[in-house]
C-alpha cells in the first residue's frame, strides 16, 4: 500500500531526502522506480496491443467453421482457423513473458520503495546538528562554577554498592549483558511502575506487549535486520527445519514494534482515534561494531527494559501540490500534534520528577530513523560521560511517523465525511516513556553523595521503594577501582 505514484512524480524530492538523512546508497531508488514505471509502461502497451489480437484471433477459431462431409459430420479447422491457432499459442507464450515482466517490475518498484526513508518534516533541521528547544531541571554542575568535585561513573557506584554485575553478565552471556542485584533490580520495578502511572493518569491504555514478532514487522516500522552499513541491528530467531517455509521471527528491538504491529491489517474506526496506548517490554539491540565498543556500563546494553508510549491519529489534511517538502498541513486541531506534544509533557514530567537535568532536542535529518518524519530526543547528563559529548546522553525520543508504518502493516481507518466514506491511513507516534538501564544510570550518577556514600531515591519513586530514601555501603571506594 506504498504511495509509489508519489514516489516517481518526485524523484527528486525522495532523492534529496535521501541524502539529507544520511541514506546516500538508497538516493537513486527513486530515479530507479521512475526508470521502471516507464518499463512497465511500454510493456503493458505492447501487452494491450497483444491482448486485442489474442481476441480477435478467438473470434476467428470460434466462428469459421469448416464441415469435412465425412460420415460422422465430424468439423476441421480451415486453413483461416489453423494461421489463427498457431499464431494464438505464439501470441500466449509473449503473453506469459509480458505478465512475468510486469511482475518482476512491480516487484523492483515494491522492493526499492520499501527501502526508502520517511519524508522529513518542515520542522527538522538539516544537516547534523541538533537544535536545542529548552531544559529539564538545574544543572548540577554549572560549567561557571569552579570545582573539584569527582564524579563517579554509575559502573563504580553500582558495583561499589552491590547493585551491579557485569562480570558475571559477561560469562554468562557476553558483553553488553548485565545484572541488577538488590536495589537496583527493585528500583528497575520502581521506574516502570512511576511511568507507567503517569500514562495511566493522562488516560493511557495500558499493554504488555510481545518481545518476539515477524521480521517483516519489525521491517515494516523500519527496523531492518540490518542497516544500510550491514551492521546488524536485531536479533533473529534461527528456525528449524520444519518451520523453514515459516516467516522469519525476531527479538524485538523497541516495544514500538510490537504495538505497532497490534494493529496490522486492521481497519479502525475514525471515532476511536486517537488510540493511545503505553506498555511494558523488554528490548533486544544486536549493536555490533564500534557503537556498542565506544561505551560501557549500562549506557549501551544488549537487552533492557523499556515502558513505550504508542498511539494511532487522524492523518492531517494534504495540502499545496505534490512535491513540497512538506506536504502535511499542521493545525491547532491536528490530532497528530496534539498527540506528539502530549508525549512530550510526559516525558518531561517523568525527567523532572526525577530531578535529572535534560536538554530536549529536535533531531536534525541525518539523525531521523528510517520511519520517521521529525524526532525529539531528550538528553540526560551523566557526569562521568563528561569529557564525551559535554556529558549528554539521550534517554527519551520522540517519532512522528505520518503514514510510513501504517502502509506497510496495512491499517486503514474510515474517514466519514457526511454522506461521503473513505479508507485512509492513520499517521502513528511513538516515544520513549522511560529507559530503564540508561535512566538508572544517570539516576545513580546524578544523586551520588560522596561524602556518604550513597545515592538518593527521588520522591516520586519511594512508594515502590518500601519508602527507602537513600541506597548505601558501608564500604569506600578503593583507588584501583576509582581507575578502572
Amino acid at each position: 500500500m506504498l504511495d509509489l505514484k508519489h514516489i516517481r512524480q518526485n524523484p527528486g524530492l525522495y532523492e534529496q531526502n535521501c541524502i539529507d538523512r544520511n541514506y546516500n546508497d538508497l538516493s537513486r531508488n527513486s530515479w530507479k522506480i521512475a526508470e521502471l514505471f516507464q518499463q512497465l509502461q511500454r510493456s503493458q502497451k505492447e501487452a494491450h496491443h497483444l491482448r486485442e489480437r489474442n481476441n480477435q484471433l478467438r473470434r476467428i477459431i470460434a466462428h469459421t467453421v469448416n464441415f469435412s462431409g465425412d460420415a460422422e459430420g465430424a468439423m476441421s479447422p480451415s486453413e483461416e482457423q489453423r494461421k489463427a491457432l498457431e499464431e494464438a499459442k505464439v501470441l500466449k507464450k509473449r503473453l506469459e513473458s509480458v505478465d512475468e515482466l510486469e511482475d518482476n517490475l512491480n516487484k523492483e518498484m515494491f522492493e526499492l520503495a520499501l527501502e526508502l526513508p520517511n519524508l522529513s518534516s518542515r520542522y527538522t533541521p538539516l544537516g547534523t546538528e541538533p537544535e536545542v528547544l529548552g531544559y529539564i531541571n538545574d544543572h548540577p554542575e554549572p560549567p561557571t562554577s569552579p570545582s573539584d568535585r569527582v564524579w563517579r561513573s554509575h559502573s563504580q557506584i553500582g558495583m561499589e554498592l552491590g547493585l551491579l554485575d557485569f562480570e558475571g553478565a559477561a560469562k554468562a552471556s557476553g558483553w553488553g549483558w548485565y545484572y541488577l542485584k538488590n536495589e537496583a533490580a527493585q528500583l528497575e520495578q520502581a521506574l516502570i511502575q512511576y511511568a507507567i502511572s503517569v500514562g495511566l493518569k493522562r488516560g493511557w491504555k495500558l499493554v504488555t506487549p510481545p518481545s518476539m514478532v515477524y521480521a517483516h514487522v519489525a521491517a515494516a516500522c523500519g527496523f531492518q535486520p540490518r542497516d544500510q552499513h550491514g551492521e546488524q541491528q536485531i536479533y533473529t530467531i534461527e528456525q528449524s527445519e520444519k518451520d523453514r517455509a515459516k516467516p522469519q521471527l525476531a527479538l524485538a528491538g523497541t516495544g514500538e514494534i510490537p504495538l505497532a504491529g497490534m494493529m496490522a491489517s486492521q481497519l479502525l474506526e475514525e471515532s476511536k482515534l486517537p488510540l493511545k496506548v503505553i506498555g511494558v517490554s523488554r528490548c533486544y539491540r544486536a549493536e555490533a561494531g564500534a557503537r556498542g565498543v565506544e561505551t560501557k556500563g549500562l549506557y549501551r546494553v544488549h537487552e533492557f527494559t523499556k515502558v513505550e508510549m504508542f498511539a494511532w491519529t487522524m492523518p492531517d489534511p494534504v495540502i499545496g501540490a505534490p512535491g513540497d517538502e512538506i506536504f502535511t498541513e499542521s493545525r491547532s486541531d491536528s490530532q497528530a500534534d496534539s498527540v506528539f506534544n502530549e508525549m512530550l509533557q510526559i516525558q518531561q514530567e517523568i525527567l523532572r520528577n526525577l530531578d535529572l537535568h535534560c536538554r530536549i532536542l529536535e533531531m536534525p535529518t541525518a539523525d531521523l530513523g528510517a520511519s520517521a518524519t521529525r524526532k525529539r530526543d531528550i538528553e540526560a547528563f551523566f557526569p562521568s560521560r563528561h569529557e564525551k559529548h559535554d556529558g549528554w546522553g539521550e534517554v527519551c525520543s520522540l517519532s512522528l511517523c505520518t503514514d510510513y508504518q501504517t502502509r506497510r502493516l496495512s491499517t486503514r481507518v474510515k474517514v466519514e465525511n457526511g454522506t461521503r466514506k473513505r479508507l485512509d491511513f492513520p499517521w502513528t507516534i511513538n516515544g520513549t516513556a522511560l529507559a530503564v538501564p540508561r535512566v538508572l544510570a544517570a539516576l545513580l550518577e546524578n544523586h551520588w553523595n560522596d561524602e556518604r556514600l550513597e545515592v538518593r531515591i527521588p520522591e516520586c519513586l519511594r512508594p515502590w521503594m518500601g519508602g527507602k530514601e537513600v541506597i548505601g555501603a558501608n564500604k569506600v571506594f578503593r583507588v584501583s577501582e576509582m581507575s578502572a
